[in-house]
């Protein structure tokens, strides 16, 4: 590590992206913060990802600010807020900046604002020749010479300044209030946890990532009908309809917790479960971080956002176009999600059931590891005319 960077203790993380892909860069954070004593970490997120910044063990405070030039951003008529964080940062008198991307990203705009906000050193991948601003410059390879899962690609980027993880799990602190908080609500569900019961999380916020309901209630139907398990049902608000479209096709006791719980109660909920069925999306992420089985429909629209070192069974059909890095099915066909037989997902449950069953007895007898720490947030979110 150069000089400059042993000595760089007020780091700026950027991570411009959606809630798991924050939860994928929590072991990169964690090297950061352990290589170098009473170093503070700010993350810089999107307003998605800020939601999971209380959880985070490594971040000491969090700024929200939704990039124009990230595809999820809202659309927004003038440079205020852009301006606005500028001086924010320059406030701040960060010594580094390292720019978390995928490999589909630019990290230039993010390093623009850290130059101009005058942060000295600033390190990232990128794909052309950033110049002056980048100080520390990671050559792209992705994907024409390999594809890295999204946790080893971060972690890369942070060995070059000889900052290494000795865990390189996913990092995530439940509180204790929200614990304390899933089991009664539970039990005054009907729901019995000595009783084999799973969550199922069938939304996800990209349309080609999501296997068809028609699907999933096939397999909600096959899993409580023929097999007696409990479905505890998670999502947010706008996803109402489709966990309503697969509840209803089942028989047994089944519990709708969309909408009600806050993010802090979902990683507590999945904690607390014995397997989760979802699709690619954030909470297959907070499951992983918390050694929770998965069973992930995992559409192939692109290979390096599996579930991290849990327990899991990743089902998709291979297809020619798979790696189309496309929100929605450019197709229209879906078959790396259709292809995939409702047997085949209810098989895939009941095995890694049975297969995880003495080591998640094991698992919930033991203390949780990570402590709770606060988190300042600051949102940056004036209106704009």
């Amino acid at each position: 590590m150069s000089s400059r960077w042993k000595t760089a203790r007020r780091v700026l993380c950027v991570r411009l992206d959606s809630l798991g892909d924050v939860l994928m860069t929590t072991p990169a954070l964690f090297a950061l913060k352990q290589a170098v004593r009473r170093r503070r970490l700010t993350l810089l997120t999107s307003t998605a990802g800020a939601r999971l910044a209380s959880l985070l063990p490594d971040v000491d405070d969090c700024i929200a600010y939704d990039a124009p030039w990230m595809k999820a951003s809202p659309q927004r008529s003038s440079a205020d807020l852009d301006i606005e964080l500028i001086r924010r940062i320059s406030e701040e008198h960060f010594d580094a900046a390292v720019i978390f991307t995928v490999f589909t990203q630019n990290p230039l705009p993010a390093a623009l604002m850290c130059q101009l906000a005058g942060v000295p050193l600033r390190l990232a991948h990128c794909r052309e020749n950033p110049y002056q601003l980048l100080t520390d410059w990671v050559r792209e390879e992705e994907p024409e010479t390999t594809i890295r899962h999204e946790v080893r690609r971060q972690l890369d980027l942070v060995e070059t300044i000889d900052c290494s993880a000795p865990d390189d799990r996913l990092r995530l602190s439940v509180p204790p209030a929200a614990s304390e908080r899933i089991a009664p609500m539970l039990r005054r569900s009907g729901i019995d946890t000595d009783q084999p019961w799973i969550v199922v999380h069938p939304g996800g916020s990209a349309p080609s990532r999501r296997y068809p309901p028609e699907l999933y209630a096939e397999v909600a139907a096959t899993l409580s009908r023929r097999h007696g398990l409990q479905l505890v049902f998670s999502g947010v608000e706008h996803e109402r309809a489709i966990v309503e479209a697969v509840r209803t096709a089942t028989s047994g006791h089944t519990l709708s917790l969309v909408g009600r719980l806050e993010l802090a109660e979902l990683a507590a909920l999945l904690a607390a479960a014995p397997l989760l069925l979802t699709n690619n999306t954030g909470p297959a992420h907070i499951a992983a971080a918390l050694g929770t089985p998965v069973v992930d429909l995992y559409a192939l629209t692109n290979p390096q956002h599996t579930p991290w070192k849990t327990p899991q069974r990743v089902l998709n059909c291979d297809v020619p176009c798979k790696t189309c890095l496309r929100s929605i099915c450019p197709l229209e066909h879906h078959r790396c999600l259709r292809g995939v037989a409702p047997q085949t997902v209810v098989d895939a449950v009941l095995e890694l059931l049975a297969v995880t069953a003495a080591t998640r007895r094991h698992r919930a007898a033991q203390p949780p590891s990570l402590p709770s720490r606060p988190t300042r947030t600051t949102r940056l979110t004036r209106s704009i005319g």
